[in-house]
């Protein structure tokens, strides 16, 4: 295998923590963050939560089709915040200048890609023509043990593979979302119940 195996696990590798776990750091300035300062969160938040919270602190309106959440509530040093129970990502780990991942894996360019669910107990991770990946992330932290094929866990697998497919369809092409068109022009509706974030 060598160094093509070496450059084929470097790029699916990013289904793992090392690859995406990555703290985010807020330095608040103004003593109206006082009461959030030094605070550590341990809390699930993705690059998509930072629009929302710039646009949050700056007094603007969270547009519909952002899929990301404020994080002033954490700023401000509330605890008791309604908040997501899992992060999501996806990564395409084709290449195409050399087209290695393809031919060492026996994949098409449009077959290069992954998906992630991960919470607090399991990590599941689809691959869109590989078989999948699951962790239980409380007994092997370190993600070396795949139990998706495991029989036991096989309801496991298929319920974070429910919940990933209820997160794409969720989060899929948004541009459009709350718009209404009519003869008499477009017309945008808010949605206030956007808040609710068991997703």
């Amino acid at each position: 295998m060598g160094s093509n195996w070496g450059t084929i696990t470097c790029r699916t590798n990013k289904a793992f923590d090392q690859s995406y776990h990555i703290p985010l750091i807020i330095r608040a300035p103004g003593h109206e963050w006082d009461a959030g300062r030094g605070q550590q969160v341990d809390r699930f938040t993705e690059n998509i939560d930072i629009m929302p919270t710039v646009l949050d602190l700056l007094g603007g309106d969270i547009p519909l089709q952002c899929d990301g959440y404020s994080l002033k509530a954490f700023l401000e040093g509330q605890t008791n915040v309604n908040w997501r129970s899992a992060a999501h990502w996806e990564h395409d780990f084709r290449d195409i200048v050399t087209g290695e991942p393809e031919s060492q894996l026996g994949l098409n360019l449009d077959e290069c890609s992954l998906a992630v669910i991960r919470d607090e107990k399991y990590k599941y991770v689809h691959f869109n023509q590989l078989p999948p990946l699951l962790f239980d992330m409380q007994a092997d932290p370190g993600e070396l043990n795949n139990l998706a094929d495991n029989p036991d866990y096989a309801q496991v697998a298929l319920k974070y593979a429910q919940q990933m497919l209820s997160w794409r369809m969720n989060s899929n092409e948004r541009t459009l979302t709350g718009w209404h068109y009519h003869p008499e022009g477009p017309s945008y509706r808010a949605d206030h119940q956007r808040g609710n974030l068991k997703r």
